[in-house]
Formats: C-alpha cells, structure tokens, sequence
C-alpha cells in the first residue's frame, strides 16, 4: 500500500508569501513547507490551470496555478522529499460541481476537438514537467467531477462525452508514463448514491485508472459516519485505491475582517456559515479542529486501500490582497462575487501564521 498519505494542499502559497504571509512554529518564523514538514507531512498537492489570464492579462489571482508557478511550487516540493499529486482542473479558473468552464484557447471546440485538446494539454503538461525535472507521483484527471467537466459538452448526465474527455486525459498520462498513479475526484464524499451512480457509469466506459478521490467537507457533505460507511463501500465495489484529495475544518468561527482590510462588499466572509457550523459534530475551534483531525483519520484508515487524504489551503490566511476570485476571474466564470478570502478560520494556522493544534495530531497519528 505505501506510506498512509498525510498530504496538504497547498497552491496558494507563493501568491501568500508575495502578499506578505508569514508561518510560525513555536514562535519562529520558518518557510510553511518546512513547518508542514515537521509536523509530518508527507505529499503536496498542486492545482494546475490552463490560462488563468484575462484576455488582457491580468491574473485571476487565488495563486495564479498556472503551469510556471505550478512548475516552481513543485520544485520547491520535490527537493524536500514530499510526494507530489497534480490536480488538472482543466479549467482557466476554478473547477467543481457548480462550475467546469470550458479554457478560453478551447472555445468553439465540438465534443471531438476537446478530446484532442485534453489529450494534447495533459501530454504536453507532463513532458514540460519531466523537462524541468518536477514529475508528479500521483496525477488528478478533472477536478471534481461529479456534475461532469467542459460544459455543456460534458455535463452530467452526458456520462459518454465525461468518460470521453477523461479517457483522453488518463490516455495521454499513459503514453508518457504508463506507472503514473491517475486519480479519478467527486466532491460530496459522504454521499454514497452519488458515488456509486457515478462510477458505475464511468467504469461502463472508461481507460482503467487507479484511486477514487473524495473531497470531503463536513460543513456540506454529511457526517464522518456518511464519509466513511461510503468509503468501505466503494472500496469493495471498485476495489480501487482511496484518498480524500480534500478536507478541512474551521478552528475558529471569530471573524478576520480586520485582517483582510476590504470592505464589506468585497467580503465574501467564511464558507462555514454559522448554520452551517452548527451541523457539524465538532466545535470549529482550536480543540475542536483538533479532535475532528484525530476521528476523520482513524475512521479513513480503517477502509481497505486507503491511502491518506490532503488537508486544503492549511496557510490561505486572510493577508490583504488574496481572495478566491478577482473582478476578471468572476466575469470569466460568470459568477456575482464578491471575492475576498472565505478560507482563513479553516487554516491549520490562526489569522497571525502560528501553528495549530490539528498539525500536532497529524504528526502523531499513526494509521
């Protein structure tokens, strides 16, 4: 099976470290790989986006993955000794179940051009990695994929252009290195008719891959119990390999505004709702975050072949000037915003840089 996963993503960061981020552990100051290092961590995710440009060339921010700076993250990753799992959103910007916007360079593209272009840009993605010596050891085809990917083409329930696209993708992971791990990522991993529907219809027909990645937040995706009767389920049906390619939870519910210094209309505010908090079996602070940390791995490490899980944005704190969407990021997803930071009280850090609790439950953990 491999070493248990204990992974972090963490694709913001050098737009966080540009904006003045600064990690502490034990009140000194240390790079935030360095930190997660220490605490045991062991693989690093990155988010890749095809063009996260405006047409005039302003970064859609949110660290702006595109492939240089994905290129110089995985560098920095590497020669620390951390695993190293690409995550290809096949997207300029942001890609889930409520958005899987088509790259500006592949509009007007039919069902056959974008199987080609999926192809092409997953091939050529890998060959400039290898060029630069940074190769993936796990690689994500699609990002979330539950409602499908490149809509309107492949937009569930089109399960035969889905499976088109990602077959093109897990096919030219193949044809540069055919013992690459491919992972296959649904978000909602509580919910176990989805899982099942999902890859019942894909393993109908598509290329074989290797891991079932779940995103799960607790906050949206039911509880613990859900997460982890689903994965036992799963296992044996597919008897594919399992990560939580996401998951996070709140150490606070105290708000950053004085932080973040934008107004109250750029404010997105948090993603964990106060009602939404209120749903959840554990407390969102410090204690809390910590003893979610300590059940999530217990009950994930007793499904047969699972691999571990990546914990998400563990340093997104609320410095002035990283938000999740920009003005041109929101009109390239036709979204309203406003943008803003709606992740900083789910860190593994406090709004100050310091290192939590959770991170000391992580280290000691052992599956």
């Amino acid at each position: 099976m491999g070493t248990f996963i204990k992974g972090m993503d963490v694709s913001s960061l050098r737009e966080l470290e540009e904006l003045g981020a600064k990690y502490y552990k034990d009140g000194r100051e240390k790079d935030l790989l360095e930190i997660l290092k220490e605490y045991g961590v062991n693989s690093i995710r990155l988010r890749l986006w095809n063009d996260p440009y405006s047409e005039a060339g302003v970064p859609y921010g949110a660290g702006t993955n595109d492939l240089k700076t994905t290129i110089e993250l995985a560098r920095r990753v590497l020669d620390m000794g951390f695993g190293f799992l690409l995550d290809l959103h096949y997207s300029d910007f942001w890609a889930d179940p409520g958005k899987q916007r088509i790259p500006k360079a592949w509009r007007g593209m039919d069902a056959a051009g974008l199987e080609q272009a999926v192809y092409d840009f997953t091939r050529k993605t890998l060959e400039t990695m290898q060029e630069n010596q940074v190769f993936p050891t796990m690689i994500q085809v699609g990002n979330e994929l539950s409602s499908g990917l490149l809509w309107p083409y492949g937009k569930y329930p089109d399960y035969d252009n889905m499976a088109r696209f990602l077959n093109a993708g897990i096919r030219a992971v193949r044809s540069v290195d055919p013992s690459l791990s491919v992972m296959l990522h649904l978000d909602n991993g509580g919910n176990n008719a989805l899982y099942r529907e999902w890859f019942d219809e894909f393993m109908k027909r598509g290329e074989d891959f290797e891991i079932i990645g779940l995103s799960y937040y607790p906050f949206w995706h039911g509880t613990l119990q859900q997460l982890e009767d689903n994965m036992h389920d799963i296992a044996e049906r597919y008897g594919k390999e399992l990560v939580v390619a996401e998951v996070s939870m709140g150490h606070t519910m105290e708000d950053y505004k004085e932080y973040e210094k934008l107004a109250d209309t750029e404010r997105k505010g948090m993603a964990t709702k106060p009602e939404l908090a209120a749903k959840i079996e554990y407390p969102m602070t410090e204690s809390g975050q910590s003893d979610f940390m300590q059940d999530f791995m217990t009950r994930i490490s007793r499904v047969k072949g699972s691999r571990g899980f990546y914990y998400w944005e563990p340093g997104w704190l609320p410095v002035p000037g990283s938000g999740w969407a920009n003005a041109e990021a929101l009109a390239y997803i036709e979204e309203q915003g406003p943008g803003g930071n709606e992740w900083a009280n789910q860190a593994l850090f406090d709004y100050n840089g310091n290192a939590l609790q959770a991170l000391e439950t992580i280290r000691k953990f052992q599956p």
